[in-house]
C-alpha cells in the first residue's frame, strides 16, 4: 500500500483520474512513486536549453541551466527553479533512507535527492525521472 500524501496540494484528483490521464509508465512513477530503468530517459541526455515540468500538472520545475551529466543514468539538477516547485519528504523504503522529491503543485513522485552534488553548485543532486517531466524549450 503506498502511503498517504502528508500535505494538501493546489491540484488534487482521484486515483483513477490520475489514471486516465496519465500513460501507465507515467501513473506508476508519480503516482505508485516508481522508477524508470537507468539510463533509458528521454531527456537523460537533453541538452536543450528550456524548462522541465511536471508531466502530471505541467508545474515548472527546473531550468536545463541547472542540469548535469552526474552519470547516475537519470536527468540531475542542482536546483529547482525555486524553492516551491517541489516537496522534499524523507522515504524509508526499500531499506534506504533518501529525500523523495515530489512536485510542489500535485505532489506527483518525481525522484530523490542527494547530497553528491557538485560541491561549486551546493552539493545536491536531483535525480529526477524522464516519465515525471515535459521539457519547453526557450
Amino acid at each position: 500500500m503506498k502511503p498517504k500524501p502528508t500535505k494538501s496540494y493546489p491540484i488534487t484528483k482521484s486515483e483513477n483520474e490520475w489514471k486516465q490521464e496519465l500513460d501507465p509508465q507515467a501513473y506508476h512513477v508519480l503516482r505508485e512513486k516508481g522508477t524508470e530503468r537507468p539510463f533509458t530517459g528521454q531527456y537523460y541526455l537533453n541538452k536543450e536549453t528550456g524548462i522541465y515540468e511536471c508531466h502530471a500538472c505541467g508545474n515548472e520545475i527546473f531550468h536545463s541551466s541547472a542540469k548535469y551529466d552526474s552519470g547516475c543514468g537519470w536527468p540531475s539538477f542542482t536546483e529547482p527553479v525555486r524553492p516551491d516547485a517541489i516537496d522534499v519528504h524523507m522515504d524509508y523504503t526499500h531499506g534506504m533512507i533518501r529525500e523523495e522529491i515530489l512536485c510542489g503543485n500535485c505532489g506527483g513522485h518525481l525522484g530523490h535527492r542527494f547530497p553528491d552534488g557538485p560541491k561549486d553548485k551546493g552539493g545536491i543532486r536531483y535525480c529526477i525521472n524522464s516519465v515525471s517531466m515535459g521539457f519547453k524549450k526557450l
